[in-house]
């Protein structure tokens, strides 16, 4: 399910000038895909400002997402994948943002478990890393 949601939705891109950028960037193929409206980004952004950097859920990779009342359409999931860091708050390195949109908690739950898989996979995480094209990227997703 992971490589299915992600296909279509991964952008490699060099660097963003901030984290905010980083998240709004992120979010683009979702939004033009009708998975989310605007008000979910501004959500997302919201959510770090108000709670700090929560969604760095390992050195390197964030996952922002909000709540599916805050304009999600339909479940998706994108990936921007940076080729320079971006600082988040409290000087956490990312290079790595899978935005997350689900509209109820048990396909949640099933996302969240395949990328857990696919993180705690240490050779498919560096290739994750160096990876400089969407094809690269859906290449380390079982």
């Amino acid at each position: 399910m992971l490589k299915d949601m992600l296909r279509n939705n991964i952008k490699v891109i060099d660097e963003v000038s901030s984290w905010e950028e980083a998240i709004k960037i992120a979010s683009t193929t979702l939004k033009d895909g009708g998975f989310i409206k605007e008000e979910y980004i501004s959500a997302m952004l919201e959510n770090v400002v108000k709670n700090g950097p929560y969604i760095v859920i390992m050195p390197g990779i964030a996952m922002p997402h909000s709540r599916p009342e805050d304009g999600v359409l339909k479940t998706g999931m994108s990936l921007l994948k940076l080729s320079k860091n971006v600082m988040f708050p409290e000087e956490k390195e990312v290079s790595l943002i899978f935005v997350l949109a689900t509209t109820d908690p048990n396909t949640h739950l099933s996302l969240i478990s395949e990328l857990t898989n696919l993180l705690m996979d240490d050779e498919s995480l560096e290739k994750m890393f160096s990876a400089k094209s969407e094809e690269e990227v859906l290449e380390c997703i079982c």
